[in-house]
């Protein structure tokens, strides 16, 4: 093949691009991974809920891990970040901001999504050991204990609600003051969940990865044994999908065939948080391993 050009290339090299790495490579398929580098993944420390990790692993291990494994089946990554996509007759071109084109006949988006998590002192060495984001992953680990529920509006309201499943201990910082509809906060009042509109200046912490609580800009501080954040307004990482006519909900998540993982484009695949899921890694391992499948019988049918 001529240079800059592979049977497939993944875009992101997160959990679901680096098992689809994996799997094409098995499949001695021509593969390259272009990623950035900046994933969500990259700042969880510890993921509780996957398979075999009893004691957590972190997303760091988990795609260092993943990327020597496919390194060994030949898989090539590079960085960069590709801001253009485009179709080139059946094959699709992908532009990098550092001027360099490359061609693929079947391509994987698992670009992912970006939480928004505002500039909080300490915030960073606590998440996924004392702060969590998702209550499906780790609701577990703030049973029955006080959780400081970090968060904005309608999205932090919502998941303090959530949170009582696993406690009734709960106290929501509204980080943004945004004013809250008289019935959720009806609703938060039942559950005896404690309001504070106010902006957090940092985090408490103790050997740096413990949660402790909060320091407000108002200098109050509230003591807390867990923490939870629901700030809302992620973005969803689905421009290269829109440039190539992918099919998307309102809110920007990827719609994908169920069994297959093909968008309404032909030879264009998406997997990961970017599809329109539960945001588990679990679920974005199961969706990059379905995509690399069907990549897999596309090549093949495109070579017969």
């Amino acid at each position: 093949m001529k240079a800059n050009s592979y049977e497939c290339i993944i875009v992101g090299g997160g959990i679901a691009g680096l098992q689809a790495a994996l799997q094409l490579g098995r499949y001695m398929h021509n593969v390259l991974v272009l990623d950035n580098q900046d994933g969500r993944s990259n700042l969880c420390r510890a993921y509780h809920n996957i398979l075999g990790w009893p004691e957590g692993v972190s997303g760091e291990t988990l795609r260092n891990l993943g990327r020597k494994q496919a390194e060994s089946y030949g898989v090539e990554f590079k960085k960069g970040f590709v801001h253009k996509s485009e179709k080139n007759g059946e094959n699709i071109l992908l532009h990098t901001e550092d001027g360099t084109v490359y061609e693929a006949k079947t391509l994987l988006l698992s670009t992912g999504i970006k939480d928004r998590i505002p500039s909080i002192k300490n915030i960073e060495p606590c998440l996924g050991i004392s702060i969590y984001v998702c209550p499906d992953c780790d609701g577990y680990e703030v049973r029955d204990q006080h959780v400081l529920l970090l968060g904005s509006g309608k999205t932090g309201g919502n998941l303090a609600l959530t949170l009582t499943y696993w406690t009734d201990k709960i106290t929501f910082i509204n980080h943004d003051e945004e004013q809250l509809e008289a019935a959720l906060l009806d609703q938060l009042k039942q559950k005896n969940i404690r309001v504070i509109d106010e902006q957090i200046e940092e985090i408490i912490t103790e050997n740096e990865s413990e949660f402790k609580g909060v320091r407000l800009k108002n200098g109050q501080t509230v003591a807390g044994d867990k923490g939870f954040i629901g700030f809302g307004g992620n973005s969803v990482h689905s421009d290269l999908a829109a440039q190539l006519g992918v099919e998307r909900l309102e809110n920007k998540h990827v719609l994908v065939d169920p069994r297959t993982k093909e968008t309404n484009v032909t030879n264009v695949w998406a997997a990961g948080d970017v599809v329109a899921h539960s945001e588990q890694v679990t679920i974005a391992m199961a969706d990059g391993c379905q995509a690399a499948i069907w990549i897999h019988k596309r090549l093949l049918k495109n070579q017969s």
